[in-house]
């Protein structure tokens, strides 16, 4: 049990996707305007990187590698494969976002397809074949990273609606303010290196 709370704090602090990877900028940047839109995206992106974490792992390690079911070395595949599982777990989201919130799904726009390209979620399920976890390590390492995306976005939506209540001056207005933002929060998470060696 320490072993995957370990996993789930190295996640979220220590090895956060968005802040000291910088791995899933995109839809980190693109959807930090407002709060219920950066939950909605939260809520996708934890569910999606859950779920493809335990099917990715499955895939990688009975049909892709020599002694899987197929018998033959398909590593070659990893990441075809993996970005078509990813997008069909994207899909229904979408789908069940559009159904059941259509002003969410509004919000999203363009950013809710694009988990399906996100190198968050490619990478964790890259991680979890190259550092050889078990299937139920690599189940919590994606819902770690997923809560990780989920802080550093909810933490920065947050920081954002505040700067724009403000006045900063005008060469920081835009885009300009979110990244150094961005950056400053970045530099706050690696703080945390320490916590935990992974």
């Amino acid at each position: 049990m320490e072993k995957y709370i370990l996993l789930i704090i190295g996640a979220v602090l220590v090895n956060n996707f968005v802040l000291t990877r910088f791995l899933g900028i995109c839809p980190f940047l693109g959807v930090s305007k407002n709060i219920p839109t950066a939950l909605g995206m939260c809520a996708a992106v934890v569910f999606v990187m859950t779920c493809a974490s335990a099917v990715t792992w499955t895939v990688a390690r009975f049909l892709l590698r020599p002694d899987g079911l197929l018998g033959m070395d398909l590593i070659y595949l990893q990441t075809i494969v993996f970005i078509l599982v990813i997008a069909a777990f994207v899909q229904m989201v979408e789908i069940l976002i559009r159904r059941f919130s259509p002003q969410l799904y509004r919000a999203l726009g363009i950013f809710l397809p694009l988990i399906t390209t996100n190198c968050a979620v490619l990478g964790m399920a890259v991680l979890n074949i190259q550092r050889q976890h078990s299937f139920w390590e690599a189940v919590v390492f994606g819902f770690g990273a997923a809560l990780g995306f989920a802080l550093a976005l909810i933490i920065f939506t947050g920081l954002r609606e505040k700067i724009d209540r403000a006045a900063p001056p005008a060469a920081f207005r835009g885009p300009a303010i979110g990244l150094v933002t961005a950056g400053l929060l970045s530099l706050a998470f690696m703080g945390f290196a320490a916590l935990i060696k992974m």
